[in-house]
C-alpha cells in the first residue's frame, strides 16, 4: 500500500467530487476504473482511507474531511498529477518513470503533492531491480575499504555538535523528514551525519542516574569525568543544590584545554547560554538551574557561589587574560602557556614551558600574549542585565526583562573585559549578526532572545538568526587563527520540543542541526578538522505502525488499533503532555489537527513534561583520529579522543612522535614545565 497526498486546496466547499483509481503503476485514471466519491464534514480535515478501513495518507491544509471508498490500492487525483481521464504514460509530459510538467495553475502545496507522487514513483521503480540494491552495496563496501588508511594526522580544529535529545529514533525520523521535505520518500536520504565514516554508541548514564539529565552528561562529554545528575563542570563529588561541596571538586573542559593551547574557543546554542549543555564548558555548579542569582537559593549565595551567568563572563576573562611573561631563551621556538585550573572561583597554578634553557618568569598580570578569539551565541539575554530592566526588543514584556538582583550589567563587564586593540561585539538580531565583516571581529557576544531561541518552525528570519547561520558566522571568526579552534555547536531545541511532546518541532531542530553540520563541513576539511556529532541522551519517542514506504512521518499508521478501534499516529511517545481521554476512551486523532506544528503527540502514560530515556546514543566521527570513535563506549571518553586528536590536554606523548617524525608540531611543544604559582583572584 502506498500514499498519495491529496491537498484539501482541492476540495470544494460543498459537493461531491470524483476521483478515479488506478491499481497500476503508470495506469493513473483510467477511464475503466470505478469513480471515487468525495463528501465533505464538519471534523476541518481532509483523510484518505483505503477500502479496508486503513488510513493511508495525512491530512494537508484545513479544509474539509474526504472520506474515499476505493476499490483499488490507490487513490490520487490525476488532475493535480498531471495526467488527463485517458492519459497515458508518455502523454502530457509523462514518462511511465519521469515527472511530469504539473499543469497550470496548481498552488504551491499542490505542485509539491504532485513532485512528491512522481519522486517516490520513480524511487519505487528503480528499488524493483535488485542491481540497484547490489550496486549500492559494492559502492559502500568499496568506501569502507577505503577506510582501512586511516587518518592520523593532528586536528587542528574540533567541532563538537550535540543534538540535546537526539536518540537514534530521532535521528532516523530527521532523515525521513529531510527527505519529505525534498519531496522524496524519505527513508532513503542521507543525513549529514550518516555520511561521517565512523560511528559508536555511547552509554549516556550519570553517577547517580540510570536515565541521565542534560547537565551530568554535558560534564562527561565535556569535561572528561561522569558526574551526578543537575550538576556542571564539577565531579560526582559535589552533590545537587549543595554549594558547599563545590570548592575542590571543579573539572575543566575541552574548551579549556584547547584555549591553554592557543587555540581559539566558540558556543553556538540555540538554548541559552547559560544552559546545561554550554555551561559545562565554562562553569562549575552544583545546580545547572542556577542560571542568574535570582535562581539561586540564599544559602549558596551566603556561601560564595556563583550563577552561571556570572561565570560565563568572569570565567572566561579569565581564559583571555594571559600574565606577561618575560624570558630569554637560547632557542628560536616560541614558549607555550598552559593553565592548570584548580578552583576557578578563587586562583589556579601557572604552568609555563620554554622552548631554550632559560625558563620563563612571571612578572604581572596583563595582556602580554595576544588575547585569542572567542565567539559566544545563543538566547538567555535576560540573565545578563539587571532585574526589572526592559528587554531590548520586547520591551513592554516584563518576563523577558533582567533577572539579575546584584544589578550587574553583565554585557558591559564582558565588554570591559576585552582588550582596547581589539573589536568586540554585542548583537542581539539576525541583522546585525550578518552586517559584521567577520575579518574585523575578535570576540563576539550574540544573545537573541531574553531565554531560549524560538523553534525553527517559529523563527522570525529578521530577528533571530538559524543554527547554520550561526555556524557559519562562529566558523568564519575562529578560524582566523593559525593554531585553529574548538567550537561546540548544541541543536538545544531537539530536547525542548520532545519534552512538550511536539514531535514536529523537535524534528525541525534536527534538520536544521543538520544543516548546520552541513555548512561546517563545506566550511572546513577533514585532512585538518575532526567533526563529532553526538546526543546527551535519548527520549521516550518512538514511530511505527507499520507504516508503508513514504509515509509522512506526521501520518496515521495504516491501521486502527484492534482494541479501541481508534487510529493513531506513526509518531507516540512512552509518556508526556500527549495522554487525552475524551469520554472515558482514548482521544480519536482523526478528529485533531495531529499535522499541526505544536500537536502534542499521544503517550502511553500522561507526564506535565516528557521524559528521557536512558538508551545508548549514538556517536559520528569523521577527520583526523576518528576511528578512535568506534565500539560501545562511557560518554567521558569522547573528549579525551578529541583532545588526544588535536593534541590538547594531558595526553601528548604522540604528539612528541608527530614532532621528531618532521611534521610540524600541531599545538604547544612537549617541553619541561616548571610549576610557577600564581594566585589570580577575580
Amino acid at each position: 500500500m502506498a500514499e498519495a497526498h491529496v491537498p484539501t486546496e482541492a476540495v470544494p466547499a460543498s459537493g461531491m467530487v470524483s476521483l478515479a483509481a488506478s491499481p497500476e503503476p503508470g495506469s493513473c485514471c483510467g477511464s475503466s476504473h470505478s469513480p471515487l466519491s468525495l463528501a465533505q464534514s464538519s471534523a476541518h480535515r481532509a483523510t484518505l482511507w483505503h477500502q479496508d478501513g486503513h488510513r493511508v495518507t495525512e491530512p494537508q491544509g484545513a479544509s474539509g474531511k474526504l472520506w474515499l471508498r476505493n476499490p483499488g490500492p490507490w487513490a490520487f487525483d490525476c488532475a493535480l498529477l498531471g495526467l488527463g481521464q485517458d492519459t497515458e504514460p508518455g502523454r502530457n509530459g509523462a514518462s511511465a518513470l519521469g515527472e511530469p510538467r504539473p499543469p497550470a495553475g496548481l498552488s504551491s502545496a499542490q505542485a509539491d503533492t504532485t513532485k512528491t507522487f512522481w519522486a517516490s514513483r520513480a524511487a519505487g521503480e528503480k528499488e524493483k531491480d535488485p542491481n540497484y540494491w547490489r550496486n549500492q552495496a559494492q559502492q559502500t563496501l568499496k568506501n569502507a575499504l577505503g577506510l582501512q588508511k586511516l587518518n592520523t594526522n593532528v586536528a587542528k580544529n574540533v567541532i563538537m555538535f550535540l543534538g540535546d535529545g537526539m536518540g537514534v529514533s530521532t535521528v532516523t525520523a530527521a532523515r525521513i523528514l529531510k527527505g519529505q521535505l525534498h519531496h522524496r520518500p524519505g527513508e532513503e536520504t542521507k543525513l549529514e551525519m550518516d555520511k561521517f565514516p565512523f560511528v559508536a554508541l555511547s552509554k549516556t548514564y550519570n553517577t547517580n542516574a540510570q536515565v541521565p539529565d542534560s547537565a551530568g552528561t554535558a560534564t562527561a562529554y565535556l569535561c572528561g569525568v561522569k558526574a551526578n545528575e543537575g550538576t556542571v563542570g564539577v565531579s560526582a563529588a559535589t552533590e545537587r543544590t549543595r554549594c558547599n561541596t563545590t570548592q575542590g571538586n571543579e573539572v575543566t573542559s575541552i574548551l579549556r584545554w584547547a584555549k591553554d593551547a592557543g587555540k581559539s574557543v566558540g558556543i553556538v546554542t540555540t538554548t541559552r547560554v547559560n544552559h546545561a549543555t554550554p555551561s559545562a564548558a565554562y562553569a562549575h555548579s552544583a545546580d545547572r538551574d542556577w542560571y542568574s542569582d535570582n535562581e539561586m537559593p540564599p544559602e549558596a549565595l551566603s556561601q560564595g557561589c556563583k550563577d552561571i551567568a556570572y561565570q560565563l563572563v568572569h570565567n572566561i576573562k579569565d581564559i583571555d587574560v594571559w600574565p606577561t611573561v618575560s624570558h630569554s631563551c637560547s632557542s628560536s621556538l616560541p614558549f607555550t602557556l598552559l593553565l592548570k585550573w584548580t578552583c576557578p572561583l578563587s586562583r589556579g597554578d601557572w604552568l609555563a614551558a620554554c622552548a631554550g634553557p632559560r625558563k620563563p618568569s612571571v612578572t604581572a598580570p596583563g595582556l602580554g600574549l595576544q588575547a585569542l578569539l572567542l565567539v559566544i551565541m545563543g538566547g538567555g539575554r535576560k540573565y545578563m542585565f539587571p532585574k526589572n530592566k526592559s528587554d531590548v526588543e520586547y520591551r513592554m514584556d516584563e518576563k523577558a526583562g533582567g533577572t539579575r538582583l546584584d544589578g550587574l550589567d553583565l554585557v558591559d563587564i564582558w565588554k570591559s573585559f576585552k582588550p582596547k586593540q581589539k573589536h568586540s561585539f554585542f548583537v542581539w538580531n539576525r541583522t546585525a549578526l550578518l552586517a559584521l565583516d567577520p575579518n574585523t571581529v575578535d570576540y563576539l557576544l550574540g544573545l537573541f532572545e531574553p531565554g531560549d531561541m524560538q523553534y525553527e518552525l517559529n523563527r522570525n528570519n529578521v530577528t533571530d538568526p538559524s543554527l547554520s547561520e550561526m555556524v557559519g558566522v562562529a566558523i568564519k571568526i575562529l578560524k582566523k587563527n593559525p593554531k585553529g579552534f574548538f567550537l561546540l555547536v548544541e541543536g538545544g531545541r531537539i530536547d525542548h520540543g520532545h519534552h512538550e511532546g511536539k514531535a514536529k518541532q523537535a524534528l525541525h531542530e534536527a534538520v536544521e542541526m543538520d544543516r548546520a553540520i552541513g555548512q561546517a563541513g563545506t566550511m572546513t576539511s577533514p585532512e585538518d578538522t575532526l567533526t563529532v556529532v553526538t546526543a546527551d541522551h535519548s527520549h521516550v519517542f518512538t514511530f511505527g505502525g507499520y507504516t508503508p514506504r513514504g509515509n509522512s512521518i506526521f501520518g496515521l499508521a495504516p491501521m486502527v488499533s484492534d482494541t479501541d478501534k481508534k487510529p493513531f499516529t506513526a509518531i507516540l511517545y512512552g509518556n508526556g503532555p500527549g495522554y487525552k481521554v475524551v469520554d472515558g476512551e482514548r482521544e480519536n486523532v482523526s478528529m485533531v489537527d495531529y499535522a499541526h506544528n505544536n500537536y502534542q503527540a499521544q503517550s502511553a502514560v500522561p507526564l506535565r513534561h516528557e521524559t528521557h530515556g536512558g538508551e545508548d546514543v549514538a556517536v559520528f566521527a569523521k577527520g583526523p583520529m576518528a576511528h578512535l570513535l568506534h565500539g560501545v563506549h562511557e560518554q567521558n571518553y569522547i573528549p579525551h579522543v578529541m583532545a588526544y586528536a588535536a593534541c590538547i590536554g594531558a595526553n601528548l606523548d604522540h604528539c612528541a612522535q608527530v614532532s621528531s617524525a618532521g611534521s610540524p608540531p600541531p599545538g604547544p611543544l612537549l617541553l619541561p614545565l616548571v610549576l610557577l604559582p600564581l594566585s589570580i583572584l577575580f
